[in-house]
């Protein structure tokens, strides 16, 4: 049995007013960027097994949640593989003096519905039986699937994610983050367990993801951990957050949004 997030309902004259926040994160998918991808042959990703036995972790009384080993330690490499082939492109920002966020980091977007459907109904789905957003409900993952890849030195400064109108009544109202690198890995077969001693891959070290209280206290900070979700709301009640500085090695990240309508 997979379990639930707890019930949550949010109310729209209880939405939290923002003070002293004004960076966001820059504009992510430009014009371009779409032609490029839709000039490309679609990668081959890895197959996506259903999800059991599934364990959910809420951070400090939250809406932040964790799932360990959601991707196999074999599902996150073929998709970092995938998205290699693919070809990142480095995603920069105008900085903090002009309302953004700092970034540095290489990215790939892809849009993909059946990519989307098929992690939302491998166990996502599950998660969010109880969830009710506005009277609203989650009824899947954008299909603007986006893959981040931080090298050593590369980092995103504090910034909210925003949430996105889908049309028809859909928006998003949670990010959602599966590492696909990092210390504590995911599930292993005995094979590849074998073959990682012999691996010449540098461990990762930093990349952490930070979430900051109204008065900039830390309230969260999550390690990467291969094949770990990451979940949060975002838009009017996203937390402050932060991707830290990658001190060693190199970390992967599949991105989405939680759609609700």
């Amino acid at each position: 049995m997979v379990p639930r997030l707890p019930s949550l309902k949010l109310q729209t004259d209880q939405t939290r007013k923002r003070k002293n926040i004004s960076v966001k994160a820059a504009k992510t998918t430009t014009m371009a960027e779409r032609k490029k991808e839709d000039s490309k042959k679609k990668s081959k990703w890895p197959k996506i097994n259903p999800k059991t036995d599934l364990q959910i972790n809420l951070l400090k009384e939250t809406h932040l949640f964790t799932v360990p080993n959601f991707f196999t330690s074999a599902e996150s490499k073929g998709f970092v593989q995938a998205a290699e082939l693919m070809g990142f492109t480095h995603q920069a920002s105008l900085g903090p003096t002009r309302g953004e966020a700092f970034r540095d980091n290489d990215r790939i977007s892809v849009d993909d519905p059946v990519l989307a459907q098929t992690i939302w109904e491998s166990g996502l789905n599950k998660f969010f039986t109880d969830i009710k957003i506005r009277g609203k409900v989650a009824v899947g993952l954008n299909p603007n699937i986006r893959f981040y890849r931080y090298k050593t030195g590369q980092r995103f400064g504090r910034h909210i994610d925003e949430s996105v109108e889908l049309g028809d009544g859909r928006r998003t109202y949670y990010t959602l983050l599966i590492y696909l690198s990092g210390g504590g890995s995911g599930q292993k077969t005995k094979t590849e367990m074998s073959s990682q001693k012999d691996s010449s891959v540098e461990p990762l070290v930093g990349g952490e993801t930070v979430f900051y209280g109204p008065r900039r206290g830390v309230v969260a900070e999550v390690a990467p951990a291969e094949g770990m979700v990451l979940l949060h709301l975002h838009g009017d009640n996203c937390m402050l957050h932060e991707a830290r500085n990658v001190a060693k090695g190199v970390k992967y990240v599949f991105r989405s949004d939680v759609i609700f309508a």
